[in-house]
């Protein structure tokens, strides 16, 4: 279908909207019912799943959950940057519905389906790398890395993988040794894989080389090339670079414009592959289906997870032909591509090839610029970055030091919950938002003012 200009070519992909005002605080959160099934879950539940504040959802629909008190909450979280269009988009919907009525599972390891070859070839047609591509299917995107390190080590024949301070790349044994966000997530569990090393991300605002990003020639990477390679790792002996294009855990971080570029050339001149983690920055999320098209990077392989599929567990790995080879029997999974997420990919991509991704790109660029106006109003906000509808908001103690100020990043996060609007904390202390792709200029007006609320009332008390 071709659409004459944007307002058409939305109209046509966004849901209906919701029936009701939002956010609306019926009941003080977190409310009597709230706090009812949080005590049943704390008897039964495992005790690490401790949310950031006490939300218990009874429904949701596009921008809003509701709770079980009545409060409706304006969603700047979408489950982790997951439900990229929206909660139970009308389309996503249906084709969930449609699927489950003819096949819901048979394992594609054993048996083929056409959902699964579908979304094979659409990925592999929109992958941001030239050539011929083949995609593996699984349930999540620790799978999807594991998948990746594997590949990798399978492929080159060597051992050894490099990921970045900051990353969050799952909490499987092995993804969890690549994870280098925070040490609590590692606490305990090793010994971990071997073979895995870290370097330093291009986190501009807190440069690790303390250089200024209008004169830096992204010397960051040489504590990669000039230290690890020439001390302590044989470039010849690393399978793969694993990189997020725009690192998400570690503080909704996009790199200097050349640090990829120059990633890839670091990669290509000693034959490393390169890995792009795309579970949370791709599928739109960003203002381009990949956060790597804002790079020019062309990846070796890519990571899909989160907002794929709208909510359904689904992953992928996308790589060059001549990369995805294995020896039969290799890998595999059970339930990895099931028929019913792959109908929300195809469904969601649908979506966002349709209007979505661009609304992401528009509305983001307004939101980052409203929210970096109230820089100079409220000493708390040291900084203000993102790209589309990705954006962290660093909150410091001080904008001259820039000294962190996670206690007050978890007030500014609880008291944005009480007034209706939910966000989530990254890195040491970074507010993320990360609304579904379908945030209009409307709701990004009520997140700003919301914030400018709750920051200044923290502000004042600090």
């Amino acid at each position: 279908m071709q659409f004459k200009d944007t307002n058409e070519k939305l109209t046509s992909v966004m849901p209906p909207p919701y029936p009701g005002e939002y956010p609306k605080i019926a009941v003080t959160p977190p409310g009597p019912k709230t706090k009812e099934w949080n005590a049943r879950d704390r008897k039964v539940v495992s005790q690490n799943l401790t949310p950031d504040y006490e939300l218990v959802t009874e429904r949701a629909s596009g921008m809003v959950i509701e709770d079980l008190d009545g409060n409706r909450f304006l969603d700047f979280a979408a489950g982790i940057s997951t439900v990229s269009t929206g909660h139970c988009h009308p389309e996503v919907v249906r084709a969930v519905q449609q699927q489950a009525e003819n096949l819901m599972h048979v394992c594609y390891t054993d048996f083929h389906y056409p959902a699964y070859i579908e979304l094979c070839e659409t990925l592999a047609k929109l992958a941001p790398m030239p050539g011929d591509k083949r995609v593996f299917l699984s349930n999540s995107g620790a799978e999807a890395v594991e998948t990746s390190i594997k590949l990798a080590r399978t492929r080159t024949g060597r051992s050894k993988i490099i990921a970045f301070y900051g990353a969050f790349h799952g909490r499987t044994l092995g993804t969890l040794t690549l994870t280098a966000s925070k040490p609590v997530q590692r606490r305990s569990f090793g010994p971990l894989l071997p073979d895995i090393f870290h370097t330093h991300y291009s986190y501009c605002y807190r440069c690790p080389v303390n250089r200024k990003p209008d004169s830096c020639d992204v010397q960051c990477l040489d504590l990669l090339t000039d230290s690890m390679f020439r001390h302590t790792v044989p470039p010849d002996e690393v399978a793969a670079v694993l990189v997020e294009p725009i690192q998400g855990e570690g503080g909704f971080i996009p790199p200097h414009p050349e640090f990829l570029r120059r990633l890839q050339s670091i990669c290509r001149e000693n034959g490393i592959l390169l890995i792009a983690d795309e579970v949370q920055c791709g599928m739109g999320r960003t203002g381009k289906l990949f956060a790597s098209e804002h790079f020019g990077l062309e990846p070796d392989i890519v990571i899909l997870a989160k907002g794929i599929a709208s909510g359904m567990p689904i992953s992928a790995v996308i790589a060059r032909d001549e990369v995805m080879k294995w020896n039969d029997g290799s890998h595999g999974s059970t339930f990895g591509g099931n028929p019913l997420s792959c109908q929300a990919a195809l469904a969601t991509l649908r979506l966002l090839q349709g209007g979505l991704t661009e609304n992401a790109g528009r509305v983001g660029a307004r939101l980052i610029e409203k929210l970096r106006a109230l820089k100079d109003k409220h000493a708390l906000l040291g900084d203000v970055r993102g790209m589309g509808l990705m954006i962290g908001l660093e909150i410091v103690a001080d904008q001259a030091t820039r000294e962190p100020a996670p206690k007050q990043r978890e007030r500014i996060v609880c008291g944005a919950y009480e007034k209706g609007l939910l966000t989530l904390p990254c890195g040491k202390s970074t507010i993320r938002l990360s609304p579904p792709l379908i945030c209009s200029d409307s709701d990004a007006d009520k997140a700003v003012a919301i914030l400018d609320a709750v920051i200044g009332e923290v502000g004042a008390t600090s």
